[in-house]
């Protein structure tokens, strides 16, 4: 109860004081890529319950690579994490928290080892312990056991850290790509069992 009463009061206070920084990005976002603003796409919440995730475009629609779609302003929005900003309405939804392990893909579900799967015994987040060690520049299983490890050790405090920890990563633009791609890899599944 309460971390959802924190979820509620950060994400309603930060959607207003960034509504002014919203609204720009929006504009930006239809001048270069067009319609839709947002991107939407269900991934799995607490227990695997699909939800719509909402955030900025970042990358042109079309069959060509992220590398090839991913236009000036969306590199720009995820070097400083701006395109996550209209996640906080599904924290105020209750989809998210502002904590957690992130939403992944939906696909990925069938591929989870019985381990793996405990991240999602905790809502998804916009932050989590894997994000603030390492991103996306640290392999599959490393997230996936960094995630485990915070649903068996979460607390306030940890929450409070990883916060932190947070801000300081997106000031320093850390872990944003995985070598070689645009992003990251899609997850094929672990060859052992973590």
């Amino acid at each position: 109860m309460i971390k959802r009463t924190i979820d509620i009061t950060v994400s309603s206070v930060l959607l207003v004081v960034l509504m002014p920084f919203m609204v720009p990005i929006g504009l930006g976002v239809k001048i270069t890529m067009g319609a839709p603003i947002l991107f939407r796409q269900t991934r799995p919440g607490l227990y695997g319950k699909p939800f719509k995730l909402y955030k900025f475009r970042t990358m042109k629609n079309g069959e060509k690579c992220d590398e090839q779609r991913l236009t000036s302003v969306g590199s720009f929005l995820r070097k400083y994490s701006l395109d996550e900003f209209p996640q906080l309405y599904n924290v105020l939804k209750g989809d998210m928290s502002l904590v957690g392990p992130r939403p992944l893909l939906m696909e990925y579900l069938n591929i989870y080892t019985p381990e793996q799967k405990i991240r999602h015994n905790v809502k998804p987040g916009i932050t989590g312990w894997a994000q603030v060690n390492g991103r996306n520049a640290i392999s599959w299983e490393g997230k996936f056991l960094l995630d485990v490890w915070y649903v068996k050790n979460q607390s306030f405090l940890l929450d409070v850290r990883i916060l932190a920890k947070t801000l300081i990563k997106v000031i320093k633009k850390e872990g944003i790509h995985q070598q070689n791609h645009a992003t990251t890899e899609k997850f094929k599944g672990s060859k052992e069992v973590v």
